[in-house]
This record gives structure tokens, C-alpha cells and sequence, in this order.
């Protein structure tokens, strides 16, 4: 690219189009320079693999949560297109003056997740409606006239029959004018010529309905210009029983937004229906008890990384998307940081993995802080054995990981037989949702915590109808898991079911004769009834025995609470747990809750921070003339904030880059700028903030 001519000038050289870009490997990226590791392959490899089984198993939950939803809707379009399906020119006039069939379609202050919703939809309606489905953004339609011009276009694009596209191209692009009068044409026109032709993309004519209806989804109806929406409503209205539309709002806030944006007079054109979806509260639990609290899948998250995911959901935007992109980030960090992820894996192949460990990753279990107190615990022939012995430590790691397997299975079982017990008490003393369970048993010994005490206190207050509920849910619990585990809780439950359906009738009238009224109780003197009551209730509190409901009660409850205290150890008592667990709270922080007020002084002030330039090094105070100019600029502004004029300011910023100022040895700048700077702000006294 070098050239021999004398003079200056501009030489152009026209790039080599033959040579083509060298494609590297996604796994090279894996690669961490910090690791002493060899195997950023095969950990790219796993935690492909595992995010994907993650990944399809929420798009199937998002699938399942969205069903009912879009059944109704469903119900609902069929339902107000029944008549115009019977091919009645009077349709218009049957449906209460011309009202047009509207679905408000309330998804949540999470706008962020509801194009997921919408996708799904429009496919669902395509697949099983109309092929007729079109969606509106406020920011395509900032008038009547673009507002109709996006409505034909998209129309333009549903079907697919090459013959009627082509003429259906012909007949409207031609038109400059956009009109729901050709809109009109074009759809009898359509469905007279193509008739039971008419196909979509993905599905045939006979699961269409005749003379299907044109639905007009409107994502995030608030932002749409109020009178674009009376004007389009007030027109479609009057051409209703020519062109069959069907309006679907999704409203973010709530459905009154509708009357606030219309006036009555147009929406008293529109026959509402209301429609809503699940919370996202609801679903962040659903999504947390398949992905997390479960065997299923080995990567675990540990308190602090589970608490920086739910506080930007329940606090920033309640979006369902960016947890996944939160615990997706978590996935990721993991395989890139611990050398060890390559046995977040199924228990089968990371005990074969194990058996191919050379010595320096043998020597990462060694260097484990869960390893190292497991190995302080054992005797110390044990211990010089682990130590020095690779294959007695490869099977002694793949006995604690298959313990470790046995850990979570049990741990999640016992979980949820918690949650059942607590979630109905007074004030929740350990939470409503089992996710903030979750956390405090992540944390610590939940039997050494005041609100388990508080908890165990409330649950030996339940009647016999409320215990027999909760057992039967444990029960199922216990059931559902294809492990069987817990040894024989399900048996002790069973005889627990068994045991209060049997109770004798003795109980229930040793129950009745303790709670009824004593003699001395019908005296009408009111001193003296409050003063036998007291009697009565310091004698009964003194002499009183359990019944057989009341030990059978404390039964349970002591049932209960020795298996919390064997299976809900914290996972750091597991040994190998940092296999399995991300607790890189730091790093999920930086990377999803910015704070770019930080960020950005940190890069001007010391911009050695991001560019890892050793030139950039200087110390506090200096600034270095080789740093970037907006560097050197903010540097300046530093120095006097308060007290800067732009006319001076900029000045010996020139002189910096000039380099036509006092170096020192190192080529930093000498002091003698601030003095300059400082002379010429006192005397033009400006501010610019």
C-alpha cells in the first residue's frame, strides 16, 4: 500500500474483493486468558448445549401460559364473527349499531415482553383464523393517511397465492390515495375470486373460516394519537358490513385508558370485550420452579446472583425477556470463569469427564474452599490420600457429585413441602412466593432464624381440616418426583392422612366437654363471671391434657421440622458445590444494573481503566499528552468546574495538544497549566456548567 511518488497527492486503492474474512471459531472467544485451562471447548460446547435445553424448556412454558389466553380470544372472534360467517349482508346492522369487535387485551406494565406475546398470537390467529392479521406500532402511524397506508401493506403481504398477490399489487399500489373503500374492494374482490383457494403460508384453506375477518392488533394502544383512533374507528365503523375488521388493543396500564383516550361517541362503537393475561409475577414463579428448583438442570444460582436477577425484575421493569437474558448472562459467566463448569453437566457424562481429568484440573479440585474443608474433616491418612492420589481423587469426586446430585433432589422436595405448610400463615413469616423461601435457605440454616420459630409457632395452631389439606399437597409433592427419596416420608405421611381420618369420636367429645361451659359460669354478677373465667382458663392451662388431635398435630410438626433440619442445608455445605453454583454477584450488577454516571468518569478520568494502554498510566493529579482528547478536555473542566469559560478553556486544551507547554521527565503535563488555567478563569469570571 506504499508508493514511490515524490509529491504529495491522494492515492486510491481499490480493495482486494478475492480476499475474504477468516472466520474464527466461537469457542476461541470461550478462551480465558486467567485460566490455566485447556478445555474452553469443550465448556463452550456444554454450555451451549445446556442453555438450549433451558431456552426450549421456557419457550414450551411461555407456550402453556399463553394458551388459555389465546383460546379465548379465539372463542371470541369466532363467536363475533358468527354472523358474517353465515354470509348475512346485514351483519353490520346485528352487531348493536355497527360496533365494531374489540378484544382489550391487558398484558402488564412489562411492554418489553409483550412483542413475545404478540408473535405468538398473530402465529396462532394465522394458523388457525385468518390469515388476515396485521399490527400497528404508534411510531408507523402518526396519521389517518400512514395509519391506512401500513393497514394495506401488511394486508398485501397475507396472502401468499402468487396470482392474487400479483393482482391485488396491481389494483392498490397504483393508488395513491389509501381508503378503507378500497380496502373494501380489495377484500370482496379477494374472497369472491380465490374463495376456498385462499391459503396462508403455513396452513391450508379448510382451517380457515369463510369469508375470514381482517384483525387489527394495536401494540401498546396508549401511544397511539387520539385522533388518529377516532377517525380510523369512526371510518371502519361505517364500513363494517363490507369489510369484517376485528380490533385487539393491548393495553400495558389499565382498560380505562380507553374511555380516556375515546370519547363516547366513538367508543360506543366498539363492542369490548376484556381479556387478561398472567401476571408476570406469576410467571417469574413458574419460570423460577422449571429452570431453577429443579434437578433437572444442574446450574444452580447462589443467593446474591438470585436476589441481583428478581430486584431488577420486581424493581426496573418486571420484564419476563430480560430475566432470561439475566440468567442466560449467569449461564454464560459461569463456563467462562469457573474451569471446572465442564461438569455442570448430566451425572452420567461428568463422571466420564472426571475420568479424563489430567493433573492440572485435578489439581482445580484441590484447590476448591468446599473441597478443602471436606478434606480438613477426614483423617489424615485420608487426607495425604486425596491429596497425592489423582485416582483416588477422581472417585472420590465423583462419589460427592453424585451426593451432590442426591442433595438437590431432596433439597427441592423438602422445599416445596415447606412452602406448602407456610405460605397460608398469618404475615408470611417466611414469605408468600417460594422463591424468597428459596433465598433464605440458600443463606443460612433456616432452623436457626426467628421467623421459623415464628413458623412452627403458627403451624401448631392448625386446625385438622387445614394439616389434612397441606399433607395431601406434600403427598403430591413427593408423588410427582420420579426419584423416590426422603427414605419413608411418603409412608409417614400416608399413616399421618390415615391417622387424623381415623380419630375417634372420644376426641371430638373430650374436645367438647374441655370447651363447655361450667357451672359456676352462669352466675350474672359480671365481677364475678370474669373472675371465674380467669380461674378457669389458669386451670385449664395448668391441668389440661393434649388430646389425641393435639399430639398427632405436634407429630407432624416435629415430622416436618427434622426433615428441614436434614435436607435444607445450605448448598456451601455441599462439597464441590462452586461446580454447580454462580455467585459472581458483582459481575451480573456491572453488566445488567448500569450506572453510567460511573462508567463514563471512570473512562475519561482514568482512561487506562478500559484502553489498558501502558502509555495511559499516570499518577493522580498528572495528565498524560498522550491521552485522548475528550480525556484531556474533562481533565481540564475538572480542575475548575465552577469557573471555566469556554473561550479559556479551550485554549490551553490547544496548547495540550500542541504539546507547546512545560514537560516534565515523563512527559506529563507540569503544574504550571493549572496556574495558567486558573489566572484566566479568575479574570473572566464565567460559569458554564
Amino acid at each position: 500500500m506504499a508508493t514511490s511518488s515524490v509529491s504529495k497527492g491522494c492515492f486510491v486503492f481499490k480493495p482486494d474483493f478475492k480476499k475474504r474474512k477468516i472466520s474464527v471459531p466461537i469457542e476461541d472467544y470461550f478462551h480465558n486468558e486467567e485460566l490455566d485451562s485447556e478445555d474452553s471447548k469443550l465448556r463452550f460446547e456444554t454450555y451451549h448445549l445446556l442453555w438450549q435445553r433451558m431456552k426450549s424448556e421456557t419457550e414450551q412454558l411461555q407456550e402453556e401460559l399463553n394458551e388459555n389466553l389465546f383460546d379465548n380470544l379465539v372463542d371470541f372472534l369466532q363467536k363475533s364473527h358468527s354472523e358474517f360467517q353465515k354470509n348475512s349482508r346485514n351483519w353490520g346492522s346485528q352487531m348493536k349499531l355497527r360496533e365494531i369487535p374489540t378484544a382489550a387485551l391487558i398484558l402488564g406494565v412489562n411492554v418489553t415482553d409483550h412483542d413475545v406475546i404478540f408473535r405468538s398470537l398473530t402465529e396462532t390467529l394465522q394458523n388457525n383464523v385468518t390469515p388476515y392479521v396485521v399490527s400497528l406500532q404508534a411510531k408507523d402511524c402518526p396519521d389517518v393517511k400512514h395509519f391506512l397506508q401500513k393497514l394495506t401493506l401488511q394486508l398485501m403481504d397475507c396472502c401468499v397465492d402468487r396470482n392474487s398477490k400479483e393482482e391485488k399489487s396491481d389494483k392498490i399500489t397504483r393508488k395513491t390515495n389509501y381508503s378503507m373503500d378500497s380496502l373494501s374492494s380489495w377484500y370482496s374482490t379477494v374472497t369472491q375470486n380465490t374463495g376456498p383457494k385462499l391459503t396462508s403460508k403455513k396452513r391450508p384453506a379448510s382451517s380457515y373460516w369463510q369469508s375470514p375477518p381482517v384483525v387489527l392488533l394495536l401494540k401498546s394502544m396508549e401511544s397511539f394519537s387520539t385522533n388518529v383512533l377516532q377517525d380510523f374507528i369512526t371510518i371502519s365503523s361505517q364500513h363494517l358490513h363490507e369489510f369484517p375488521l376485528i380490533l385487539i388493543f393491548g393495553i400495558a396500564t389499565s382498560p380505562v385508558i380507553i374511555h380516556r383516550l375515546l370519547p363516547h361517541s366513538v367508543s360506543s362503537l366498539l363492542c369490548i370485550e376484556l381479556f387478561q393475561s398472567l401476571s408476570c409475577k406469576e410467571h417469574l414463579t413458574v419460570l423460577l420452579d422449571k429452570l431453577l428448583l429443579t434437578p433437572r438442570f444442574p446450574f444452580k444460582l447462589s443467593k446474591k446472583a438470585l436476589q441481583v436477577l428478581t430486584n431488577i425484575f420486581l424493581y426496573h421493569d418486571f420484564s419476563i425477556q430480560n430475566f432470561i437474558k439475566g440468567l442466560k448472562l449467569s449461564l454464560l459467566e459461569h463456563f467462562y470463569s469457573q474451569p471446572l463448569s465442564v461438569l455442570c453437566c448430566d451425572l452420567s457424562e461428568a463422571k466420564k469427564r472426571i475420568n479424563g481429568f489430567s493433573v492440572i484440573e485435578c489439581e482445580d479440585i484441590r484447590r476448591l474452599p468446599s473441597f478443602r474443608r471436606y478434606v480438613e474433616n477426614q483423617p489424615l491418612e485420608k487426607q495425604v490420600a486425596l491429596l497425592t492420589n489423582e485416582t483416588l481423587l477422581k472417585e472420590k469426586a465423583q462419589s460427592l457429585l453424585e451426593d451432590l446430585h442426591v442433595y438437590h433432589i431432596n433439597y427441592f422436595l423438602v422445599l416445596r413441602c415447606l412452602h406448602n405448610f407456610t405460605c397460608s400463615l398469618p404475615k408470611y413469616p417466611l414469605g408468600r412466593q417460594i422463591r424468597e423461601l428459596y433465598c433464605t435457605c440458600l443463606e443460612t440454616k433456616i432452623w436457626d432464624s426467628e421467623e421459623y420459630a415464628s413458623a412452627l409457632q403458627l403451624l401448631r395452631m392448625l386446625a385438622k381440616d387445614e394439616l389434612i389439606s397441606v399433607l395431601q399437597q406434600c403427598l403430591e409433592v413427593l408423588n410427582s418426583s420420579t426419584e423416590k427419596q426422603l427414605g419413608n416420608a411418603t409412608q409417614i405421611i400416608e399413616d399421618f392422612l390415615t391417622q387424623f381420618q381415623n380419630l375417634d369420636a372420644d376426641s371430638k367429645e373430650e374436645e367438647d366437654a374441655c370447651g363447655s361451659q361450667p357451672k359456676g359460669l352462669q352466675k350474672t354478677d359480671l365481677y364475678h363471671l370474669q373472675k371465674s373465667l380467669l380461674e378457669m382458663k389458669e386451670l385449664r392451662r395448668t391441668t389440661k391434657k393434649p388430646t389425641k388431635f393435639e399430639m398427632l398435630r405436634e407429630n407432624v410438626i416435629n415430622f416436618i421440622d427434622n426433615l428441614v433440619r436434614d435436607y435444607l442445608l445450605p448448598p456451601e455445605s455441599q462439597p464441590l458445590y462452586e461446580v454447580v453454583y454462580f455467585s459472581a454477584a458483582n459481575t451480573l450488577r456491572e453488566h445488567l444494573n448500569a450506572a453510567p454516571r460511573i462508567a463514563l468518569h471512570t473512562a475519561l478520568n482514568n482512561p487506562y481503566y478500559y484502553l489498558k494502554n501502558e502509555a495511559l498510566k499516570s499518577e493522580e493529579g498528572c495528565i498524560p499528552n498522550i491521552a485522548p482528547d475528550i480525556c484531556i478536555a474533562y481533565k481540564l473542566h475538572l480542575e475548575c468546574s465552577r469557573l471555566i469559560n469556554l473561550v479559556d478553556w479551550s485554549e490551553p486544551w490547544q496548547l495540550t495538544r500542541t504539546r507547546a507547554i512545560h514537560k516534565n521527565s515523563h512527559g506529563d503535563l507540569q503544574p504550571g497549566l493549572t496556574v495558567a488555567l486558573t489566572y484566566k478563569t479568575q479574570k473572566c469570571k464565567g460559569s458554564v456548567e
